[in-house]
């Protein structure tokens, strides 16, 4: 991209804040303004130690990447430190919310895995319960509880928080539009590798330098987003059928039809309270879920103490390798069925937003981990003594008199199992959403406290009805079984291999440590792909169905939303134009304010000129406003804007950024953000005129300094060196030298008070004016239109398939919160 800095008359301050001045030969076209303690007013120095610490003038300065909204000392961006029965609290409600899924899956395991194998031996339950037992241990456990967890970007998990954490370490958004102030963002917490450890400069320099390798890592991570997805309307099919079949064998005349449309009234009824938002429903779920483990754990320990604790045996390895030797590949088959046990293991991690790490691996490890052993255990107990009751497993173990209250219990928290997928779904495309990777959706959070506490409606009923049709047309659990492994597995992948990118990249690992962690868990996980993919046949086609219909519409959108921002930057107005253009632009100024929304982090957008063409006059002030999302959770409200001037003074043009975290909530409404937005506007030009009267006057003493040097020739060398260093390395030395300097009288500048300066006053009485006379919404209804000379291909995504999603998502004036009595828009096309 073009540096706009060549066209562009600016200049801008930071306000407020710590500040580090640098010398000229660090400062390119996105370093910052060198800068001034801003406390201070009519400061005095000597010549002595202050004159060493002044700044050369930078070659050239980008503005824009200086905070303008930043309060003094805010970088230390922290967050409370949670107590502990706060964590208590969250880890019970993890219950209800990220666990239901695997919590339910002692319904189906060992119905489904013996249904390819059959037990003639009690090597068949010993070993079938030696693989589930170690695939708990290997996978929700081991991997995700300690490791996976641990890679969370600030609080936030799932595939695409991985993938924005990849993105702040090396540069491989495909939407070119970061600045180097977005690093400055204190949630942002970037720690660059060390120059020691070349092995991570390599891969980041690699990940930077091929565009194949950013695509390719952008659709992993989609891939892995649309599995999850799909894992969202297959897990309330299976998790509700599987325990209303319960009933085929205790009521006579109960079929599979009844089945299947009880199943449907409890899907619809679990959607429909999802409005309530995550926190509610996780109060109402988890005591349940909470019984739920409780009886899974009491039946498995009676199972054990009247079948016998034999089954202990299980936990000697050994068992896994007879099971194979003895089965062959119907063992090798029935790890499709074996998989089911750690169904929802994602979950952990793609619902960590809602809750914390700590809270998720108190739950699983003093809880849920114990629990579904003593089930299982129960189970295969249960079997070694009556092998022929495999079918229905669970509630043939389950003791007499029990069943109804049991069943009842199942049934609640096979609904609630459907909770842990649901809300990770709703989680993973807000994160979608914000990163520019799926059509904008309307987005409600339901909690005040939580942000990641969030509601979709479209895709809360898009979900339901497909759950619905996935019932109506399966009718059976084993094919939707079948289908269930496909998409788990895939997800699992798709996190391992960026798990240990971020082992590499981020933390830094031992090579060994790094490597280690994709052979273990890559390879087990491979395995268990292979044995569901060849079930592709009798149903898993379905997850992948799901994830190729997702995959084309975030990468289709994803895709056009690159073309369309490297449109705008190609067509930006020359400054040349601006220029001539004069003042008034070619037209009428009126008093007001207009706020014309654009994309662009820099340059002058060409929907300006459009406006020029279509309106009769324009505002006396105008501020492009661009909303840019950041690869980070949160941006804190004192560093959310950046301001910068564009043309000279009395064109009265400026640009505002505004950045949010891909998990910010937008909470400001138009009122707030125009009160906010003029204020800070006015903080701007008051200190802009403050920097420039400094800079000026810093400049004059600089000379002054030459001459001094000229006229003592002895510490020459001492004043060149402290020159070419990078100056003021501890601010505090300058608010010394500047204290001493007022003690001793010398004044710095005359200059520095501003409060006269005609030029600002007329400034600040013009901007006040323009905001009474109020705020208007300039916006561009764009058309994406692929060139004539374009690829048939390109031609049929852009213009029906992304020009489709366009149409039909919502619009920007919704998505950016902008009252409809006060917007102007125009026709634009953007040709791609």
């Amino acid at each position: 991209m073009e540096k706009e800095g060549a066209d562009e008359e600016e200049s801008s301050v930071r306000l407020g804040g710590e500040s580090r001045w640098v010398d000229g030969t660090e400062v390119d076209s996105e370093s910052e303004q060198p800068q001034v303690d801003e406390d201070k007013h009519d400061r005095r120095s000597s010549s002595g130690s202050l004159r060493r610490r002044l700044v050369k003038k930078p070659k050239r300065v980008d503005s824009l990447d200086v905070e303008a909204m930043e309060i003094a000392q805010s970088h230390g961006h922290h967050t409370k430190e949670i107590s502990i029965w706060h964590t208590l609290s969250l880890a019970y409600q993890t219950l209800g919310v990220v666990y239901g899924d695997v919590g339910t899956s002692p319904l189906y395991v060992f119905s489904d895995l013996f249904s390819k194998v059959e037990i003639t031996s009690e090597v068949d339950i010993l070993g079938a319960l030696s693989l589930v037992i170690y695939t708990i241990a290997l996978i929700p456990l081991a991997k995700y509880v300690f490791v996976v967890l641990k890679a969370n970007d600030n609080g936030e998990g799932g595939t695409f928080a991985l993938y924005s954490l990849i993105c702040r370490y090396a540069d491989i958004n495909m939407l070119p539009n970061r600045q180097q102030a977005d690093e400055e963002i204190s949630s942002f917490r970037l720690k660059l590798p060390t120059p020691e450890l070349r092995r991570a400069l390599n891969i980041k320099e690699v990940l930077e330098s091929k565009s194949s390798l950013k695509t390719v890592l952008l659709l992993l991570v989609l891939l892995g987003t649309s599995l999850i997805i799909g894992d969202g309307i297959l897990t309330p099919a299976m998790s509700v059928m599987s325990a209303v079949s319960g009933l085929q064998g205790e009521i006579e005349g109960f079929g599979t039809n009844a089945v299947v449309i009880v199943s449907i009234m409890i899907l619809v009824g679990l959607f429909s309270i999802q409005s309530f938002g995550t926190s509610k429903v996780g109060f109402l779920f988890a005591p349940v879920l909470a019984l739920w483990f409780f009886s899974l754990g009491s039946i498995g320990i009676y199972n054990l103490a009247t079948c016998g604790v034999s089954i202990l045996k299980a936990f000697n390895p050994v068992y896994i390798y007879l099971f194979f030797q003895k089965n062959g590949t119907s063992a090798w088959s029935s790890l499709g069925g074996c998989v089911l046990c750690i169904t929802g293991a994602e979950a952990m991690f793609a619902d960590l937003g809602h809750f914390s790490v700590r809270s998720i691996q108190i739950a699983f490890s003093c809880v849920v981990f114990p629990c579904l052993l003593l089930a299982y255990m129960g189970q295969a107990a249960y079997l070694m003594k009556y092998p022929h009751s495999v079918d229905r497993i669970f509630y043939d173990s389950v003791p007499d008199g029990l069943f109804w209250p049991v069943f009842v219990i199942a049934t609640l928290a096979a609904m609630i199992a459907s909770q842990a997928m649901i809300s990770a779904t709703f989680s993973c495309i807000k994160n979608a959403v914000a990163l520019g990777c799926f059509p904008r959706l309307k987005i409600v959070h339901t909690s005040k406290k939580l942000m990641g506490q969030i509601y979709i409606p479209v895709i809360n009923w898009f979900l339901m009805v497909m759950c619905v049709m996935v019932v109506a047309i399966f009718r059976s659990t084993t094919d939707i079984a079948n289908a269930y492994g496909i998409a788990e597995v895939g997800v699992m992948m798709v996190s391992t291999i960026l798990v240990t990118i971020v082992m590499l990249l981020i933390w830094q690992s031992n090579l060994f440590l790094a490597l280690l962690f994709p052979l273990v868990f890559g390879v087990v996980e491979l395995i268990y792909l292979s044995a569901v993919l060849s079930k592709v046949k009798e149903g898993g086609w379905l997850p992948l169905a799901f994830a190729a219909c997702f995959l084309s519409v975030m990468y289709t959108w994803n895709y056009g939303s690159v073309l369309k921002y490297s449109s705008e930057v190609r067509d930006r107005m020359s400054m040349d134009l601006m220029l001539d253009l004069g003042s008034t632009l070619g037209t009428i100024r009126v008093p007001g304010i207009g706020l014309l929304y654009n994309e662009l982090v820099q340059g002058v957008p060409s929907i300006l000129g459009q406006f020029l063409l279509s309106l009769p006059a324009l505002h006396s002030t105008i501020v492009f406003v661009c909303v840019k999302y950041v690869p980070v959770p949160v941006v804190p409200q004192e560093e959310r804007f950046l301001f910068r001037r564009i043309c000279p003074k009395d064109y009265h043009l400026f640009r505002c950024v505004a950045r949010y975290g891909y998990k910010d909530v937008r909470k400001e409404d138009h009122h707030l953000f125009e009160q906010i937005l003029a204020e800070s506007l006015e903080k701007f030009i008051r200190k802009e005129a403050h920097e420039l009267a400094l800079k000026d006057d810093l400049s004059e003493l600089d000379s002054e300094t030459v001459s001094v040097r000229s006229r003592h020739p002895g510490p020459t060398n001492d004043v060149m060196s402290d020159l070419q260093t990078p100056l003021m390395h501890d601010q505090r030395l300058v608010d010394v030298a500047m204290s001493s300097s007022w003690e001793e009288g010398v004044p710095l500048s005359d200059a520095v008070s501003i409060d006269d300066d005609p030029s600002l006053e007329y400034e600040i009485s013009a901007l006040r004016e323009a905001v009474v006379s109020g705020f208007t919404y300039l916006l561009a209804d764009g058309d994406v239109r692929a060139k004539k000379e374009s690829w048939f291909l390109k031609k049929l995504v852009i213009n029906y398939f992304y020009a489709f999603l366009r149409r039909n998502c919502r619009a920007g004036a919704a998505m950016l919160r902008v009252p409809h009595m006060n917007v102007i828009e125009v026709g634009m096309t953007y040709m791609v």
